[in-house]
């Protein structure tokens, strides 16, 4: 499935299994950054025990902004842990034998091959959590329909509505419109209805996250927009406030700072004019807690 890569809309038409490189820069190894107890997500998605979040390293996108920079910057060594399937099924079952129930694949969609593979073998197992793809939008909507009925949660981003910050900031400048449509066929796999649990975690459906950068208010809106139109007003909405300038931008005219308090209850106000209340919303100093280091063993803790 690798000899002639075409998994996400970069379309590299790379031979993986020989060790050519396309966009992400990914071979078809496990390339994880780290396998670990994540509380941090929404709390459908965390629940009370945290989830397994699988990160994969480097990237289809190139978010000058990004928080996880040190394993997805595509210009420098993100090969990750040296991981083989067996490790990466044991690690991961380690996690499931605790009594948590989910595993979430962060940033998998160039590594769909490995991500299917990792399910196969967890099943295998006798497992059955509930799979949670954790992706930036920039998916492929050939892609998506394979997956449908394998992945139980939905978890996207919508960064841009706008195709000049999609190409600045993400090197995308088709990112409204390829996202849109990826939004648009996981929202025809589940619908705005996300089914929880006994617990109030979810089981199966669409959650989508957007974060309010500084400086780019339109553009929130507009997605909002999108999402209330395109969608539903009732799809569920993680509204993200936890911006923070990384080491990499801290100079940069437009994400040097934090977003003000003004520009995220301008972005709230939207979405509550648009109808749109099944989500959540976080505090505004929330970007104190989403300081990820991947150096560390357990990089948010």
């Amino acid at each position: 499935m690798l000899e002639n890569c075409a998994w996400c809309p970069r379309e590299c038409h790379v031979n993986r299994l020989n060790g050519e490189l396309g966009y992400c820069r990914s071979d078809a190894g496990q390339n994880i950054g780290s396998i670990c107890i994540h509380r941090g997500e929404e709390p459908v998605i965390s629940g009370e025990k945290g989830i397994c979040n699988i990160f994969f390293t480097n990237c289809n996108l190139q978010c000058v902004y990004c928080q996880n920079y040190q394993i997805s910057d595509n210009t420098s060594d993100c090969s990750g842990q040296d991981l083989t399937l067996e490790d990466t099924v044991k690690n991961v079952v380690r996690i499931l034998e605790k009594g948590i129930n989910r595993v979430g694949f962060v940033s998998p969609s160039h590594f769909i091959p490995q991500m299917l593979m990792i399910i196969e073998s967890v099943r295998s197992l006798g497992f059955r959590p509930v799979w949670v793809y954790n992706s930036n939008g920039y998916d492929k909507v050939t892609t998506l329909k394979m997956l449908e009925g394998i992945i139980d949660v939905y978890l996207p981003d919508l960064k841009y509505s706008d195709s000049s910050l999609g190409a600045a900031l993400s090197d995308a400048h088709d990112y409204p419109k390829v996202a849109g449509n990826a939004l648009k066929e996981m929202f025809r796999q589940k619908g705005s209805t996300l089914i929880l649990d006994e617990n109030r975690n979810a089981e199966s459906g669409m959650l989508v996250r957007h974060l309010v950068l500084p400086g780019a208010v339109e553009n929130s809106i507009q997605v909002l927009h999108f999402l209330a139109e395109e969608l539903s007003p009732r799809i569920h909405v993680s509204l993200m406030a936890q911006y923070y300038p990384t080491p990499r931008v801290c100079n940069h005219p437009q994400l040097g700072r934090r977003v003000t308090s003004q520009e995220y209850r301008e972005v709230i106000s939207a979405m509550e004019k648009l109808g749109m209340h099944h989500g959540w919303i976080q505090e505004f100093d929330s970007s104190d807690f989403y300081c990820p280091d991947f150096n560390r063993d357990h990089p948010f803790e």
